[in-house]
């Protein structure tokens, strides 16, 4: 199918939209991305984006962008709480794409997929209130009074997705009984320990500890992950709670949290949602979170929404339709993440769980552990 025939409206500008609309406007599509916020401002903590997924940005010409904004990375470690070593392996695939992981601040890896599009591309200022499926197209309706009709619509709108909602599933985000504390620090001591650009994941009494080298940045992505039965979207703690997650674990670590800012600190309960059987119809497709949102365990979720940019764009390139093409990537796409969510659900072991939800456990873990 030519592309080049094909209007594509994508709601939503995080990763998963910006990726799939570099990979359609690549491949000759008319694009335009909506995104609900007035502008784009630097959010969140770090991530790792896999061999895979930079081999995406190779093929679309985006790897050079991204790559200024990141740092390699050769391998990652699992330690005890008190650093003994459990593993440490090199990052999977890396020999198959001749690219390793580069670890990268979500705020810069958002600028740097803006900095590939063409210039009015992403139209910011764009709340989606309502989708009408018309079949052979589908029509977008906007809190700001716009209207948009397009060829193919393409749901990037994330956990709370209002594509899925309307259209294919009003199941709404499960709680995964953990709260997630994460930061951006450039405390000396948290460096020292990532100085060779590894990740390092630090586990035990029912708390994770991720320390994400942010090298380029001269900075550490700091992430405490704790079994906690709050289940407040946003919940509000104070240090002394916080520091009370990382008890018994190595002494610099105690001491980097009891440093933090806790102003400065992004306080989330975990939340994804369980299998969308339908991801699409003839003319709306989901992609990312939006599709299949999942718990970080695996650090998994925005190149999962990567992927799923990619496998669009080829399969509308190589099938005879829009619908036929979204078949077929719904078909390569849906069991992999299936399966990914599952796995990212795994996350404790059962005494970790009962220390904290004695007798009962969210549903995500009773899912996970049968």
């Amino acid at each position: 199918m030519d592309s080049s025939n094909l209007t594509i409206a994508i709601v939503g500008g995080g990763y998963g939209g910006l990726a799939a609309a570099k990979a359609l406007s690549v491949a000759g599509a008319n694009v335009t991305v909506y995104e609900q916020a007035s502008e784009i401002k630097e959010v969140g903590a770090g991530i790792g984006l896999r061999p895979s997924s930079m081999d995406q940005f190779r093929r679309w010409g985006a790897f050079d962008a991204v790559a200024g904004v990141s740092n390699p990375s050769e391998s990652f470690e699992i330690l005890t709480a008190d650093a003994h070593p459990i593993a440490e392996e090199t990052w999977p695939e890396a020999d198959v794409f001749g690219v390793t992981t580069h670890l990268i601040h979500r705020g810069d890896f958002i600028d740097a997929l803006y900095s590939v599009l063409p210039e009015g591309m992403v139209k910011l200022g764009h709340r989606l209130e309502k989708i009408t499926d018309n079949g052979a197209n589908a029509t977008l309706e906007f809190a700001n009074g716009e209207t948009a009709t397009a060829d193919l619509v393409i749901g990037a709108d994330g956990i709370k997705s209002v594509v899925r909602e309307q259209l294919f599933s009003d199941q709404q985000p499960v709680f995964a009984g953990e709260h997630a504390y994460r930061v951006v620090i450039d405390d000396p001591e948290c460096l020292e320990m990532v100085a060779d650009g590894k990740l390092r994941m630090y586990l035990g009494h029912g708390t994770k500890v991720y320390l994400l080298p942010l090298l380029s940045r001269g900075q550490v992505s700091f992430d405490i992950t704790a079994l906690d039965a709050d289940s407040t979207w946003a919940p509000q703690v104070d240090l002394d709670y916080i520091v009370n997650t990382v008890k018994g674990f190595d002494e610099r670590i105690v001491n980097i949290t009891k440093r933090l800012d806790v102003s400065a600190v992004n306080m989330r309960a975990v939340y994804d949602i369980d299998p969308v059987e339908v991801w699409h119809s003839d003319s709306v497709v989901l992609l990312g979170d939006a599709a299949h949102a999942m718990c970080h365990h695996q650090g998994q979720g925005a190149n999962s929404a990567i992927l799923d940019a990619g496998a669009i764009a080829d399969a509308l390139t190589e099938a005879a339709s829009v619908p036929e093409a979204l078949a077929a990537y719904t078909a390569k796409r849906k069991p992999v993440t299936d399966e990914l969510q599952r796995i990212s659900r795994q996350g404790w072991n059962e005494d970790e769980v009962n220390d904290v939800f004695p007798g009962q456990k969210p549903a995500t873990m009773a899912a996970a552990q049968g």
